[in-house]
Formats: C-alpha cells, sequence, structure tokens
C-alpha cells in the first residue's frame, strides 16, 4: 500500500510528491525545493517517517520540477529517471532560472531515461510509466493501478491543462496524451497535479473545459 505527501514548494507553487510504501521505501518526483526551509522540509520529513528513498523521478523538467534534483542527489545519492526528450529541458534549465529572477544550481549527475510501459517497482508496489507530451516535449505519468491513482505532472489539473506555449509544447499533443493515455484510465482514478488540488479523471472528463473526453 502507497501513501502520497505532498509539498508545494517554490515561488511557482510546484507540487512535490513523496510516495512511499510500508517497508519505508520511496521515491521522490519532481522535487520543487527552492529555498533552504523546503529543502529542509523535505529532508526532515524523510527522516522523521524514515523512510529510505530508492528514486528520484521527474515527470518533466520545467525548473520549477527540478529545482530539488541537485538536493536530493547530494542527500540520498539518487540518480535521476527521466525520459530521454526531457534532457535538452534539463539542460536549459539554469537559464530559463536567471529569465525568471530564480538562480539555481542544476543536476549534473548521471541520467536514468524512462521509456513508456516501463514499471518502477517499490516492493510490491509498482508504478507504470505513461508517455504525455505536449506540455514538454518526453512528458511522462506515473500510474499506479492497484490504487488507482495517477502522478500528472503539468499535463492535467483540476478545471485545466498545462500550458502548452514553452519550447517544446503543443495543444494538439498535449489533447492528445489527455484523451489517449489519461482518459482511459478509470473515472475514479485520482490525479495528483504538479499544480494545485488533484482530481479525478471521471470529474476532468466530465468538467474540463479545455479537452472533452
Amino acid at each position: 500500500m502507497l501513501t502520497v505527501k505532498e509539498f508545494a514548494f517554490s515561488p511557482l507553487q510546484e507540487n512535490t510528491y513523496v510516495i512511499y510504501n510500508e517497508q519505508g521505501v520511496c521515491c521522490i518526483v519532481d522535487p520543487g525545493c527552492y529555498f533552504g526551509n523546503e529543502r529542509n522540509e523535505l529532508k526532515e520529513f524523510i527522516w522523521e517517517t524514515h523512510l529510505t528513498p530508492k528514486y528520484l523521478l521527474n515527470t518533466h523538467c520545467h525548473l520549477d520540477h527540478v529545482f530539488g534534483n541537485k538536493f536530493v542527489h547530494d542527500t540520498w545519492g539518487l540518480t535521476l529517471h527521466l525520459h530521454e526528450k526531457e534532457k535538452v529541458i534539463l539542460d536549459y534549465g539554469p537559464t530559463f532560472g536567471q529569465n525568471w529572477g530564480l538562480p539555481f544550481d542544476n543536476y549534473q549527475g548521471d541520467l536514468i531515461y524512462l521509456r513508456e510501459n516501463d514499471v518502477i517497482r517499490l516492493g510490491d508496489d509498482q508504478f507504470v510509466v505513461l508517455f504525455t507530451p505536449g506540455h514538454s516535449p518526453g512528458h511522462i505519468s506515473f500510474y499506479c493501478p492497484e490504487q488507482h491513482f495517477v502522478v500528472s505532472g503539468d499535463v492535467l489539473f483540476h478545471r485545466s491543462i498545462g500550458r502548452t506555449d514553452l519550447p517544446g509544447g503543443d495543444f494538439d499533443t498535449l489533447a492528445a496524451s489527455i484523451r489517449n493515455q489519461l482518459y482511459t484510465l478509470p473515472d475514479e482514478t485520482v490525479v495528483y497535479c504538479g499544480h494545485g488540488p488533484e482530481t479525478t479523471i471521471g470529474a476532468e472528463k466530465r468538467d474540463n473545459p479545455f479537452v472533452k473526453a
């Protein structure tokens, strides 16, 4: 059984997730901790909950989702997992940071590339990698079929969708990802979004004004 802990970090209020099982093994998804107190909050939660981090995962590599990659790597020795089409976005992160007035030290370690339908295992629990581009060229989502939830990054939000005006973004591609990869999941699937509150697939199929089922 997996537990999902959410943090809202940085001036952009990005949702960082720590997902852990009953044995205390966890993955850290999209660490957006920018300020020192945010890094401490993440570290203290993992320490106080007696967790052992196993995976560092990025749904995509826009700067607000990667602020904390280097911190996580330096603290727990984790190698970054991402889709190979996101490397160019990752490499450009510090330039975006300067442009946004949010400079940061980028992750410089090894990379492990994930592909569609790859399986990430935490003990007896697992995630299936969904390829969901459109907001960014190599965006992926992490789906747990046994517990009916998906970590969607910036693809699908509560009554909204990810922006498509950034480099590598495309609305038609994003809409196809939502319809073909997310809207095909069971209606009760909980969507843990990259920003804002959680939602469900059924609610978005019914009420999302940007992409209809």
